[in-house]
């Protein structure tokens, strides 16, 4: 109870209720101990007196407790020992279970073709305009309607670009037909190396320099922008917007129209290899994206008519089917063979760094030393970021991207311009002079001169240097596409290449006889049959036939 004036209560208690209390505390205590003692928990263990002082053979007793306390031991760490073999094993069986069930799945989505590749082949089955046949009838029908036709050439390898064919096909065609050249991505070569090959073109065709915008962009998005840099008073100078060429092409083929007295029009027809920059050229000189452009090769699948100006109108065609006869390496960078899953992009890669200088490749993609193509795309995805999960590198991503930048307006990379440059067999002196009639060669020149003014050049050493490989032949007749698969080189653990070796003084590696020549040496694997041991068989040696000399000893005298 609380007394008044305190603030806490007293804890004092009657007499009676205190000696209750502790009566139950009593008698919950030796509950607990009558508990015990039945259980046995509470019993004492009894010390061990050990052996008396007075026992006799003390010493053995303890020896023998001793050993059989160790052997107690050894028995127990035994038995641990074989339950940690037998969880390890289980554990190795489970692991090695699991892994092949994942192997399995993987091989078997492998085998097994993406929803999207399906989806992909089923367009292409079903859409006849995806197949070799339609692109050469297209192109076939862009040279006849057209009057004159502009083969357009990366300026990285113009001489690869080059379709012998084709040219003949145009020189032989009636209607007075003019060919040009356009050497379109001049900024990705060193300024020396354009000026070389313009000289070395010239003695063929008239030849202009060009240099194709990069971001060109709907024609809506074009006025948004406009309108904002009417109204900020910001100019948009960006390196990929600049056009450079397009004013001469377009009054050369004006001045051409108005002097032929062709009703003052002229029909142009663009050729070329994939990814030349055609349709490019095309929306350049439109200033608005009028034809579908892109890194991945074949976007143009038919021709397509675009009005320039009044009086020019330029036709847009498929790239030229380029020939199984190729090399490999021309077939790398012209052809649609690993769009068309005909070849892989690690093959192709492959087949790219064997024409380029090592030491150029590493500074161009800032990579450590490799051995082989297959080690440099392990390098070029780290520094990337093109990684798996583990960690792991992502190889196939960074060949698609290394291949890309070979094929598209990004890597800076030429070949040298022939020293002594002479004319292919279908051309004569006459032929030249007939196609250069019409056209105004003081004004194209001075043109290209300013262009090159204009341009602004890579640097020639970080230009990687390739060899080429000469003109790539291509197909123009339906009757001469085969659409058979080209045969495949060894992979990448048959073939442990010492690839991009600087053997050369231009910094290219040697190349073999049968990869100079045009037709593709097909490689086939070699099976090295096991090592065998063999034994010398003794041969028979007739002892009595032998000659004996003086010095010979006798056995028959002493032992009979």
């Amino acid at each position: 109870m609380k007394r008044p004036g305190l603030k806490k209560a007293s804890k004092r208690v009657s007499c009676s209720k205190r000696y209750k209390i502790q009566k139950k505390v009593r008698e919950h205590n030796r509950k607990l101990k009558k508990d015990a003692k039945k259980k046995g928990v509470g019993k004492k263990v009894k010390k061990d007196i050990g052996v008396p002082n007075k026992a006799p053979f003390k010493e053995d007793i303890l020896r023998e407790a001793e050993q059989r306390r160790l052997k107690l031991e050894e028995e127990k760490e035994k038995k641990k020992l074989a339950k940690q073999q037998q969880r390890a094993q289980k554990r190795k069986k489970e692991n090695a279970a699991s892994s092949d069930r994942d192997t399995k799945v993987k091989k078997a989505r492998k085998e097994l073709p993406s929803q999207e590749d399906l989806v992909k082949q089923m367009v292409k089955q079903s859409d006849p305009r995806n197949s070799n046949k339609h692109f050469c009838s297209e192109l076939n029908k862009v040279i006849d309607a057209s009057d004159v036709i502009i083969e357009v050439l990366d300026a990285r390898d113009p001489l690869g670009c080059r379709c012998p064919q084709l040219e003949e096909a145009v020189l032989k065609r009636g209607g007075n037909k003019k060919l040009l050249f356009l050497l379109n991505k001049i900024d990705l070569v060193p300024k020396e190396n354009v000026e070389k090959w313009l000289q070395c073109l010239q003695l063929e065709f008239p030849v202009v320099a060009f240099k194709a915008s990069t971001q060109l962009q709907d024609k809506t998005v074009q006025e948004k922008k406009a309108r904002f840099a009417t109204l900020n008073g910001v100019v948009d100078q960006t390196k990929g917007v600049a056009c450079y060429g397009g004013g001469c092409l377009l009054q050369l083929l004006g001045d051409f129209a108005n002097g032929t007295g062709r009703g003052g029009s002229v029909k142009v027809g663009l050729v070329g290899f994939p990814n030349v920059g055609k349709s490019s050229l095309i929306n350049s000189l439109k200033g608005m994206r009028a034809c579908n452009a892109g890194v991945q090769r074949g976007i143009t699948r038919c021709f397509q008519d675009v009005h320039i100006s009044k009086n020019v109108k330029m036709i847009d065609s498929p790239g030229i089917v380029a020939a199984q006869s190729n090399p490999k390496a021309a077939m790398a960078l012209r052809s649609l063979q690993v769009e068309d899953k005909q070849e892989t992009v690690l093959e192709a890669v492959r087949t790219l760094l064997k024409q380029c200088n090592k030491q150029q490749v590493m500074l161009q993609y800032n990579v450590p030393d490799f051995r082989n193509s297959l080690e440099f795309l392990s390098f070029f995805a780290k520094k990337r970021g093109f990684l798996q999960k583990g960690g792991f590198p992502n190889t196939e991503l960074a060949a698609s991207t290394f291949l890309s930048d070979w094929t598209g307006a990004k890597l800076s990379y030429h070949c040298k311009a022939p020293e002594k440059p002479s004319l292919p067999p279908y051309l004569s002196e006459d032929i030249v002079t007939e196609m250069q009639k019409g056209w105004d060669l003081d004004k194209l020149r001075k043109s290209n001169e300013e262009t090159l003014r204009s341009v602004k050049f890579p640097n020639q050493a970080s230009s990687i240097i390739l060899l080429s490989k000469g003109p790539t032949a291509g197909v123009l007749s339906d009757s001469d596409v085969v659409e058979d698969k080209p045969a495949q080189g060894p992979t990448e653990e048959e073939e442990m290449e010492g690839s991009c070796a600087n053997q050369e003084d231009d910094g290219v590696e040697e190349v073999s006889d049968a990869e100079e020549t045009d037709e593709p040496q097909i490689k086939t694997p070699v099976t090295k049959e096991p090592a065998k041991v063999r034994f010398q068989v003794p041969v028979p040696v007739n002892i009595l036939s032998s000659v004996q000399t003086d010095d010979a000893y006798d056995f028959n005298t002493d032992f009979k």
